[in-house]
């Protein structure tokens, strides 16, 4: 299905990205393999040569902006195009947040979220001009859900979806579509946290299929895919209808008082576009016409 399609894997010397790479390439798509490291990269590439694919490795930082155009430019001297981007590559520095360093927590949404961002920017003016392009965001339910200990990983990881949000708008008269792939895999990254079952069972191998139904011609976007021992679902960010209680002075009071219909999830949405919580405020209030909201 991805035959001629040009893709770049980020952070795909091993693990999770590795098991992208060799899984898009045999559905067809020619690899970039990156990796801060040359020969983990060059070690898959050589793999996907190895099975008759087409590849070839860069050693570059997601967070340096002059390393990722050196890969793409590399790319596109190769084969002319770029069609696909997941942005897979991620550092774990855990602790508990009163444990945390500054430093730790900044190095965690440099890698995670502007190397996305990086990455995703010197692709998207190629996409644009090819009128196509698939970018995949990698979330994580740490992200989505919360997980002790991962306060940096977790603001990262869900700070990735605002990414993806907002990109798919913009992209979609391009027809770049943007979608979040939340993993639960066994990788270097889970050593010592999960039992020898459950490691098993959680091959990453298991995941990287979800990525053709997120990369494909056919492709959605907006959409956040959990993937984790070949179980796929689907998050969604709702908005509940709530409750209208105006600017009566005891307004404090009456949301506490009201809160089971504030949080009830009987007719709630996904909001296709950010204003639509200041329409539905609005139409709640009795006013009506398009609102616009930075």
């Amino acid at each position: 299905m991805l035959n001629n399609r040009v893709a770049i894997v980020t952070g795909a010397g091993g693990g999770l990205g590795r098991c992208h790479a060799l899984y898009l390439a045999s559905q067809g798509a020619r690899l970039v393999v990156n990796d801060l490291g040359l020969a983990a990269a060059e070690a898959v590439a050589e793999e996907i040569r190895a099975a008759g694919g087409e590849a070839m490795a860069v050693a570059a930082s997601v967070a340096d902006v002059d390393q990722v155009q050196a890969m793409v430019d590399a790319a596109m001297a190769q084969w002319g195009r770029i069609d696909i981007l997941i942005n897979n590559a991620g550092i774990l520095r855990d602790k508990t947040f009163a444990k945390m360093s500054i430093d730790d927590f900044r190095l965690v949404v440099d890698v995670h979220l502007m190397g996305a961002a990086i990455c995703s920017k010197a692709v998207w003016e190629i996409m644009r001009a090819q009128n196509y392009g698939r970018i995949v965001m990698t979330t994580s339910s740490s992200g989505l859900y919360g997980n002790f200990g991962q306060a940096n990983y977790g603001a990262a990881k869900l700070a990735q979806v605002g990414l993806m949000q907002t990109l798919a708008i913009e992209g979609q008269k391009y027809n770049i579509h943007v979608n979040a792939l939340a993993p639960t895999a066994a990788t270097a990254m889970t050593d010592g946290v999960l039992s020898e079952e459950a490691l098993t069972a959680l091959n990453p191998a298991l995941v990287s299929p979800g990525l053709l139904a997120l990369v494909s011609d056919e492709a959605p976007t907006r959409t956040i895919l959990c993937a984790g021992a070949g179980n796929f679902a689907v998050a969604n960010i709702t908005l509940t209808e709530g409750h209208y209680v105006g600017r009566a002075k005891d307004a404090g009071q009456q949301v506490i008082a009201n809160w089971a219909k504030v949080v009830d999830r009987a007719g709630e949405t996904i909001p296709a576009f950010g204003f639509q919580q200041a329409t539905q405020e609005l139409a709640a209030a009795g006013v009506s016409g398009p609102v616009t909201v930075r």
